[in-house]
């Protein structure tokens, strides 16, 4: 059996994917692996550049774009290895990154999942683990106290932004950017839940991990770039509306339909916030992308009743 199934899901990002395979040829030494690419209807040339270019790559080619949960499920389906690595196109390991992460899984027999130190290209640490969230939680983050006491344990709680990502640790949540997954469990917990066409599917599953005694690992030796969330990045309105009908649906299936009408009314005054008070930030700017920033959230504010 090999040791790991390398997963990666890819949108219409031809150069990216490209150069995250690159890696994967380069880094991955001792390790036997696999590499399933799932296409989603690409237009931009990827399907063929991944025959031509990477003709080991096992290559899905789906005929739409049936989100991220699903065409990961896809690819676990047909996946060899012990491991299954889920990671972004846009994700690049480093030398012996994947090898140290399938070392690090043998010898912790209690782990489910884990994931390495996440950084941007410029070598900034990239924030990537997080608690469970909560109404508490998401009332917070309403009020941007997340960000107006980041140090402290009580309203940094949520996206851990008391702590360092120094030291090994069991944390709740890990980004989708780069999960390693014991595969046999995956037929214990079952595959990533397709209701979630994107975001919060890797909440889910961290939370169904560990709803059944599995433990979520970060480990700080191990380092990936990852070029997602870059300041610069325009906030699509289809993306904002996406992210918090997934999280409206986390709460839903978890908390129970009571506790996703409470949080549907802290996701409402999130909104109103950014769009009436906000309005004076986001309209006085001249760029472009917060300016549809704001036009995203008057959309989202429609929106929610819906959700």
């Amino acid at each position: 059996m090999l040791d790991v199934s390398i997963v990666i899901v890819n949108w219409n990002g031809r150069d990216l994917l490209s150069r995250c395979l690159q890696c994967i040829k380069q880094t991955v030494k001792r390790s036997s692996y696999e590499v399933l690419v799932v296409d989603n209807n690409s237009s931009d040339g990827s399907q063929d550049m991944v025959r031509r270019d990477f003709p080991d790559v096992k290559l899905i080619a789906n005929k739409d774009n049936v989100g991220f949960a699903r065409a990961n499920n896809q690819a676990m389906k047909i996946a060899q290895g012990r491991y299954t690595l889920l990671l972004n196109s846009d994700a690049f390991v480093k030398d012996n990154a994947v090898d140290h992460m399938v070392e690090f899984m043998d010898h912790h027999p209690d782990a489910a999942m884990s994931s390495c130190k996440l950084l941007y290209e410029d070598g900034r640490l990239q924030p990537s683990c997080a608690r469970f969230p909560t109404l508490l939680s998401e009332m917070v983050i309403a009020f941007g106290l997340d960000k107006l006491f980041a140090r402290s344990k009580f309203f940094g709680s949520y996206m851990m932004t008391d702590w360092d990502y120094n030291d090994t640790r069991a944390v709740e949540v890990i980004m989708g950017a780069f999960m390693l997954v014991r595969s046999e469990l995956i037929h214990e917990v079952g595959m990533m839940d397709e209701d979630f066409f994107m975001y919060s599917e890797e909440v889910d599953w961290c939370y169904r991990f560990h709803r059944a005694g599995w433990k979520v690992y970060f480990v700080p030796d191990v380092e990936t770039i990852h070029i997602w969330g870059g300041s610069s990045k325009a906030v699509k309105t289809e993306t904002l509306l996406r992210l918090y009908r997934s999280r409206v649906l986390f709460f839903r299936k978890h908390y129970g339909a009571l506790t996703a009408m409470l949080y549907k009314g802290i996701l409402g005054l999130n909104a109103l916030v950014r769009v009436g008070p906000g309005a004076l930030y986001y309209l006085s700017r001249s760029n472009p992308d917060v300016r549809q920033k704001h036009q995203a959230f008057c959309q989202l504010l429609s929106a929610i009743p819906s959700f």
